[in-house]
């Protein structure tokens, strides 16, 4: 692996000169030197120009551009094309289209059409990047490869079948062990030979229409073995091209852009393979900054470090239902929230707004009016002075958390896939719903996957944990006996690694650790609703009883104390909310879907009884995080509202970044504000989250 050296903020953008003449060019130049842009990513999608024929490469076009770049002394991030074949690659070789879930092959057209076990594909990609990297080996400002982009679509032809019977025999070794751990004798799906198993399509066990508004299948585990196959199989596309630029230009780091919680690929499972994590943000105008703060956390939870911002939009998307602009102040928040949570770079898609096809009215750091007198490009100007100031300040430095959420893309797909107990059950919002009473309260969290050791958190919150493999088992235990606070969900420990219900009553896996016998559970209709009430002597929230829907657990203790009860059905008075004491610590478990305010109150209470600090005292909108390098620590204080709001930063202070002022006691943000104080790193602190 190489490390992430790049000690500046990166600044810049997708350039893509081959869509403009040299004229344009030149204005390109000026305005990148206006906008004090210090890096460009370049070429994603040419591959058809750079390889017009088969056996014919043409780089004099890409070689003037980065001649021209680089004498104005800026970096390029070089990006392999091959998330775009050319033409010809599909009309000589139609085998590299992908098929879709229905059967069909796709032709020529869109991107990322590819099968990503294609051999004809990989040898072209391989060579492409071979050819890049063997060009600009010795360009001494090329600070990182991007590989393809955004690793995405699933392939479902014979030679992925063929492909997927490999990746089996190689995970089960027999076909007695596969048939063993699928529970094959289910509606006679028993294979005798591995040429019988194919893969899960609408052909086979992929249900058309779903399970009403959420993907479905007759046969979870062969489906989300499927998954992790087609996980593995874009991720050694990228280790194809990664391992051709390597050996033609070693020492320079390599990425390629995620896309933050992206259900077809376990980023997790990639993380050995990548020098540093990059990832694209595009937020909905109504997600709030909770759902972008948990995607920041996920896309550094991977390697446990600093990653880099690949592209945000400087204005509004083109796809999304609604593409709200950016109101004013809002990239430049947006950009500090990235930065807060531990990103390196502030980077967009793209540099320039494209002329024609789908992608036209995706803004762009120079919008089609073509100059720099617009809103946005002030914003622009006035955000790249910014963060040419700060330089390297806090590049490298660590967010400091000490209490994590885990997420799991096995258990994600296994409670999407679910036929039961309700068609309204999914697993991303329920960990975002817990992400947000701690978001919300400034307590940072890291992302974690449930196999990663614990040790350094005090608080682990693990919802909807539904698949638990004997390593996550292993990994909450030692947590929670060492000492830990662990809170689970409803619908977590039921199931192992293949979707099988761990015999001997729910909680399956954490039955011991979480002292309760779950029965049955019970799923609430649309509009249905039950409530809690709070024993307040042992958890002293600001109310004795919450509203609950979704499901309700029916649940017995065994060890374990109550903290709520259910207030109405058959199962009123039965434990809703318990507590178990485990070894040194302690595991709580919340059996339904309350309020949220519920959660935050739960939260906010475990969190003064294992000393998780909130990282200020702030009014409500204001999110606060804090990155350390060892030496200093970097308090990013960023007011999502449309009002002034208050931090109470106390008697130590410290240096406002952005304008030079100490600042101490009482600080007031304007609306959309952000501030980026500089401080000692106290004698005793949290840990930073590190490798």
């Amino acid at each position: 692996m190489t490390e992430w050296r790049e000690r500046r903020i990166l600044f810049g953008g997708d350039y893509n000169p081959d869509q403009w003449d040299r004229q344009t060019w030149r204005e390109d130049l000026r305005l990148m030197e206006l906008y004090r842009v210090n890096t460009v990513t370049l070429p994603v999608f040419a591959w058809a120009r750079l390889q017009p024929a088969e056996d014919r490469f043409d780089f004099e076009w890409l070689e003037e551009a980065v001649e021209e770049l680089s004498s104005r002394g800026l970096s390029i991030i070089m990006a392999t094309p091959t998330a775009a074949p050319p033409a010809w690659m599909f009309r000589r070789y139609p085998e590299v289209a992908t098929v879709d879930v229905q059967g069909r092959r796709r032709v020529f057209g869109a991107r990322a059409q590819f099968c990503p076990n294609s051999p004809v594909y990989r040898r072209f990609a391989r060579g492409v990047a071979t050819a890049m990297a063997e060009r600009y080996r010795d360009r001494k400002n090329l600070v990182l490869w991007h590989v393809n982009n955004e690793y995405a679509t699933p392939c479902f032809c014979n030679r992925c079948g063929a492909a997927f019977r490999d990746w089996l025999r190689a995970r089960y070794g027999t076909l007695e062990e596969l048939n063993r751990r699928w529970n094959t004798a289910f509606w006679g799906h028993t294979v005798y030979d591995w040429e019988e198993v194919v893969v899960p399509s609408e052909l086979s066990e992929v249900l058309p229409d779903g399970l009403g508004d959420r993907p479905g299948t007759c046969f979870q585990p062969i489906t989300i073995d499927y998954h992790r196959f087609v996980s593995d199989s874009l991720r050694a596309c990228y280790r194809n091209e990664a391992e051709a630029i390597r050996q033609a230009m070693p020492g320079v780091p390599i990425t390629t852009n995620m896309m933050g919680a992206y259900w077809h690929v376990d980023y997790f499972s990639w993380a050995e393979d990548l020098d540093v994590v990059s990832w694209d943000a595009y937020p909905e105008a109504t997600d709030g900054p909770a759902w972008t703060a948990f995607r920041h956390s996920l896309m550094r939870g991977v390697k446990r470090k600093p990653f880099l911002l690949m592209e945000q939009t400087p204005n509004q998307q083109n796809w999304q239902p609604y593409n709200t602009l950016k109101r004013p102040g809002e990239v430049r928040l947006l950009t500090y929230q990235a930065l807060a949570h531990g990103s390196d770079s502030a980077l967009f898609f793209q540099w320039r707004q494209s002329q024609a096809a789908c992608e036209k009215y995706h803004g762009a750091m120079v919008p089609h009016a073509g100059h720099e007198r617009t809103r946005i490009g002030g914003e622009l100007r006035a955000l790249g002075q910014e963060l040419a100031a700060l330089g390297s300040t806090f590049t490298g430095a660590q967010v400091r958390a000490s209490a994590a959420v885990v997420f799991d893309w096995s258990s994600w797909w296994a409670v999407d896939y679910s036929s039961g107990p309700s068609r309204a059950l999914r697993y991303l919002p329920q960990v975002e719903k817990w992400f947000r009473a701690f978001n919300g309260q400034n307590l940072t969290l890291d992302v974690v996957r449930p196999t990663q050791d614990l040790s350094g958190y005090r608080m682990v919150v693990a919802p909807a944990l539904v698949m638990v493999n004997a390593a996550a088992r292993e990994r909450l235990r030692a947590f929670v006996a060492d000492g830990g606070v662990l809170l689970t969900s409803f619908f977590t420990g039921w199931v192992d690694e293949n979707d099988r219900v761990i015999p001997g009553g729910y909680p399956g896996a954490l039955r011991d650790v979480l002292g309760i016998w779950i029965e049955e559970i019970d799923a609430l209709a649309p509009g249905q609703k039950n409530h809690i009430r709070v024993d307040r002597r042992r958890l002293p929230t600001r109310r004795a009883t919450y509203p609950c829907s979704l499901v309700c657990e029916v649940v017995h203790v065994e060890g374990a104390s109550t903290l709520a009860t259910y207030g109405a059905d058959y199962y009123a008075g039965g434990p809703a909310v318990t507590e178990h004491q485990f070894g040194k610590g302690r595991a709580i478990h919340v059996g339904t879907d309350p309020a949220e305010t519920f959660l935050a109150e739960l939260v906010r209470h475990q969190a003064q009884a294992t000393g998780v600090q909130p990282v200020v005292q702030a009014d409500r909108g204001i999110e606060a995080v804090v990155r350390t390098d060892g030496r200093s620590e970097y308090l990013f204080l960023l007011n999502h509202t449309l009002r002034s709001a208050e931090v109470r930063l106390g008697a130590a202070g410290g240096k406002d970044l952005l304008t030079g002022r100490k600042l101490r006691g009482l600080v007031r943000l304007p609306p959309r504000g952000v501030t980026v104080i500089e401080r000692p790193v106290p004698s005793t602190t949290a840990r930073a989250s590190d490798p």
